[in-house]
């Protein structure tokens, strides 16, 4: 690489004081910063790109062995499960020549269960019966006629 110093720096100062006169230099050397902070700035970007793209393999490697792993233990866990269900199977099935001596057919349904309490789907009413009767609210619907009927006044004769 090269190698500048101050004696160097000094040199091109000089000759550039001669060549390009004082008048332009300022601006020559605006133009200079400028250019050279444009280069650096492309080579930031170029170094960050590198990079990204590196840790990007580095994440699809370590994607493809978090996957492999999870293959890996799914298979592991269907055939400990598929040995399960055959024990399981052994276990309870109830054969003539159990140690036991007897044979136990089991049902092949059961039937439907049913709630004790027959009518539990009927909605039933939010306010109870008993507070009902004791406040003189009604308890079953009227239709038009009755209503008119009951609440009709009474002829004195």
């Amino acid at each position: 690489m090269i190698d500048l110093g101050i004696s160097k720096i000094a040199l091109i100062g000089v000759v550039a004081l001669i060549v390009i006169g004082p008048e332009k230099l300022p601006r020559v050397a605006r133009t200079v910063g400028t250019l050279l902070g444009k280069a650096q700035r492309y080579v930031s970007d170029v170094k960050s790109e590198v990079s990204r793209s590196m840790e990007l393999d580095e994440l699809k490697k370590m994607k493809e062995t978090v996957t492999d792993a999870a293959k890996n233990m799914e298979n592991t866990i269907q055939s400990n499960a598929s040995e399960m269900e055959k024990s399981w199977a052994d276990a309870t099935r109830m054969d003539d020549n159990s140690q036991t001596g007897t044979s136990y057919d089991m049902p092949e349904s059961y039937p439907a269960y049913r709630h004790p309490n027959k009518r539990w789907r009927v909605k039933q009413g939010a306010t109870p019966n008993w507070y009902k009767a004791r406040t003189g609210m009604r308890t079953r619907a009227l239709s038009g006629a009755a209503r008119v009927a009951r609440f009709r006044p009474k002829k004195f004769d």
